[in-house]
């Protein structure tokens, strides 16, 4: 991934030094499944993230050190999503784009959704309008996962910001909606949707990055595809539990994942990531 004509952006919070507010913190490989299993990438995560007991002081933020090499590439990823999503609101859908706030932290932290913890893996609040994002999760998806390639991480992200995208055109208010006048099974048929929907605004945004600034590199699709496999319910299932009840998925399969963020990367149009008015989100 070249990011050299790519501009760092200035929503990015560290609140890295504050050091972890609640117990735990580690990253390891079966907490992150199991949490994902339930909630990866974070469509809702009022139910999963609502641990804190009591009120919990304000974080301390502070730009990201110059001599961070990690987390000035987040904030470059950051801001190629944000330069790609505003012009994409402009063309089709004659709005305006409003950035979010990516909180790099460590261990947890406080959100409007409740408290974050880093073994739940990235994830978005909608309340607050910013991704969260322990970067010990990309070494670990690296290493436990074993997704290679340095595009893997502006996937995650990508996909985070895929929620922000669908919170500004009231996707997530309409499936939350559902979610709570619907059955447990129509429930976890919106969470699949909503999921690959925002792996197709990931394939999206990565195909206007790259006719902008011509940012990918030889490996950086097949990289996101495997990250994209590597968090499918079905090879989080197996890992877990070792089989697969596709009738509990709740983001889609491996192949489903990929399929959609492929389908957002070929063609580039919002309008063609409309996993809502399929019969049966694809393929695969």
């Amino acid at each position: 991934m070249r990011l050299d004509k790519s501009r760092s952006s200035r929503n990015v919070e560290d609140r890295r030094a504050n050091g972890p507010r609640l117990s735990g913190g580690k990253i390891g490989l079966g907490t992150i499944v199991l949490a994902l299993v339930a909630m990866y990438f974070g469509v809702d995560p009022s139910v999963v993230l609502n641990l804190a007991e009591g009120p919990t002081p304000a974080p301390q933020s502070q730009p990201v050190p110059a001599s961070d090499a990690q987390g000035q590439t987040i904030a470059k990823i950051l801001g190629e999503t944000e330069d790609v999503w505003r012009d994409i609101f402009a063309k089709q859908t004659n709005g305006s784009y409003r950035d979010p706030v990516l909180v790099l932290y460590r261990g947890s932290t406080p959100t409007a959704c409740g408290a974050g913890q880093s073994a739940m893996g990235p994830f978005y609040c909608p309340a607050d309008q910013k991704l969260y994002i322990d970067l010990g999760f990309f070494t670990e998806m690296e290493h436990a996962m074993g997704v290679k390639g340095n595009f893997a991480p502006a996937y995650v992200i990508a996909h985070e910001v895929g929620h922000h995208v669908q919170n500004q055109l009231d996707m997530m208010r309409r499936v939350d909606e559902a979610r709570r006048s619907g059955s447990a099974s129509q429930a976890r048929q919106a969470s699949v949707r909503l999921e690959l929907q925002a792996d197709c605004y990931a394939g999206i945004w990565a195909n206007h990055a790259d006719a902008q600034r011509q940012i990918l590199e030889p490996g950086d699709i097949r990289s996101a595809l495997d990250a994209a496999q590597a968090v499918g319910d079905d090879t989080l299932q197996k890992q877990s539990q070792g089989y697969v009840v596709p009738d509990s998925f709740t983001h889609g399969s491996s192949q489903q994942r990929m399929a959609w963020f492929m389908e957002g990367y070929k063609t580039g149009q919002l309008k063609m990531c409309d996993t809502f008015s399929r019969p049966d989100p694809k393929l695969g």
